[in-house]
């Protein structure tokens, strides 16, 4: 308990539990979607392009001469993200190339691009460790705020426009026959995937961070099928991982992002072996068991109409 106390009352876990618990709560809501799209790779892609970004800060913060280089590697990966999340949904929706091409192009221009501008910057690979893999230990007051209005912005969005998102996801031409702004949906969902890619850097750095939104909606699809269900559970279990991921490697010297992850993993593992134990499908005659049965899913199309 002596220990609990004193873990608790170092401000420095204090500021790391509050992001670590925001970002185990809002990256499986945006992994939900990107899931039911079957693009689980994209927050590997738009990771890369933010530590384009990052770099980019490094070397606009240089030539400003501001007091520290990296003040603004934040902002730039954010700025970075977005535009790349949004030009991939261009891509994709235009069908001039595949989506897994698209991605792998974002994969490898992203890290050269970070690479290349971090050296002209005056820096070298090594600064980019902390964001590659994480450095909750350096989460600064600012940190923690920006961190707090963004993952509200991909709460907001995630949950707010459930019923729409979960149409444009599951099926794109029927929410286009329902009058749904499909491109605007798309488009909202690629945002708050890069918005959840930067929020989750500091806690799993930017190379890990696709597996904190994905690996915990897995673990919820081995118990439930149920999409709404299938959200809750992953936000739970994120939130899990990552406050007993921190909490171990405040006691050992390890790396928080990969511990989180491993955990994550560890957990996946472990309710696929328990899977027949756990999961009870009770038998129903709903034609729509991943639909809630209060979604209105479009203009007038409702769940009970689409049965």
């Amino acid at each position: 308990m002596n220990e609990l106390t004193l873990m608790l009352s170092d401000p420095f876990m204090q500021r790391a539990l509050v992001a670590a618990l925001l970002v185990g709560l809002s990256a499986p809501v945006v992994g939900t979607y990107l899931v039911q799209r079957k693009l689980s790779l994209l927050g590997d892609g738009i990771g890369h392009v933010a530590l384009t970004g990052v770099a980019l800060g490094w070397l606009v913060g240089s030539a400003l001469g501001l007091a520290s280089d990296d003040v603004l590697a934040i902002p730039g990966a954010i700025v970075a993200a977005v535009v790349g999340s949004l030009l991939i949904e261009v891509v994709r929706r235009r069908g001039r190339t595949s989506g897994d091409l698209a991605l792998a192009i974002m994969f490898y221009g992203g890290i050269a691009g970070g690479v290349l501008l971090i050296g002209i910057a005056g820096g070298s690979s090594g600064n980019l460790m902390q964001y590659l893999f994480g450095s909750i230990s350096t989460v600064s007051e600012t940190d923690l705020v920006l961190t707090v209005v963004l993952s509200a912005v991909v709460l907001g969005v995630g949950l707010g426009l459930r019923a729409a998102l979960f149409a444009v996801s599951h099926d794109e031409e029927f929410a286009t026959a329902s009058g749904l702004p499909v491109w605007v949906l798309n488009a909202a969902v690629a945002v708050v995937a890069a918005l959840t890619v930067t929020v989750a850097m500091r806690v799993v750095g930017l190379l890990l961070v696709s597996a904190l939104m994905i690996v915990p909606v897995a673990v919820a699809q081995q118990v439930t099928h149920a999409f709404g269900r299938t959200m809750l559970t992953a936000s739970a279990v994120g939130v899990v991982v990552c406050v007993t991921g921190l909490s171990i490697t405040y006691w050992n010297n390890v790396s928080p992002g990969a511990m989180i992850v491993v955990l994550a993993i560890a957990v996946y593992v472990v309710v696929s072996v328990a899977r027949p134990l756990l999961t009870r499908r009770p038998a129903t005659g709903d034609p729509h068991p991943d639909i809630p049965d209060d979604v209105e899913i479009g203009p007038g199309a409702t769940k009970e109409a689409c049965s």
